[in-house]
């Protein structure tokens, strides 16, 4: 069942899509002069939207797709996935609230969080709203990868204002005494698997 929510989540996926459009623009423009000495460089993973498409739909059957975006319910929680292949990258986002009154000390927390608990996860804010992203290049991306970032995405959504925890593990040095939630990582990638 699909839950509702207090904003538009295609009004904040159209403005995430364009302000991402607008970065990687003007990042392509910088990584053209570099991307020349790159073209040897070869891929980690095999990671393609359509592969993309095929893994989501394991995990809800009744994902929406349009081109390189994806709008999912898993573990209850709304996910919006967008790809960019002409630019090789990919993000998963989870919205977690309205960002307007959040405190120094709330902001703080998120950015120790994003040293030692959050992982390959970032808490970000665009558009007045704090999220829980994963970015990376699209076709580095191995399956086992994708469905881990999806687990971890989730995770850091939902231990906002506790642990501050993508659940996979916690870096040494940091600020965080986070509790492990590496259940939800486990069910997806057993539920990921080809059936």
């Amino acid at each position: 069942m699909r839950t509702k929510h207090t904003f538009s989540f295609s009004q904040a996926l159209r403005a995430i899509v364009l302000s991402t459009l607008l970065s990687l623009t003007v990042l392509s423009l910088t990584a053209n002069a570099a991307s020349a000495a790159d073209n040897d460089t070869k891929h980690e993973g095999t990671m393609s939207p359509d592969q993309m498409h095929v893994l989501l739909e394991r995990l809800d059957p009744e994902v929406e797709r349009d081109g390189g975006r994806w709008q999912a319910t898993i573990n209850d929680v709304p996910i919006i996935i967008v790809t960019d292949q002409a630019h090789n990258r990919m993000r998963i986002l989870v919205a977690i609230r309205k960002a307007d009154n959040l405190t120094p000390d709330d902001l703080r927390r998120l950015m120790q969080a994003n040293f030692d608990s959050a992982l390959d996860v970032r808490y970000a804010l665009a558009q007045n709203i704090l999220w829980s992203t994963f970015i990376h290049p699209l076709s580095a991306l191995h399956d086992r990868q994708f469905l881990t970032a999806i687990g971890q995405t989730i995770n850091l959504a939902q231990t906002y204002g506790s642990s501050y925890s993508s659940g996979l593990l916690l870096f040494g040095g940091g600020d965080s005494g986070a509790i492990q939630q590496r259940e939800l990582i486990d069910k997806l990638l057993q539920q990921g698997q080809p059936t």
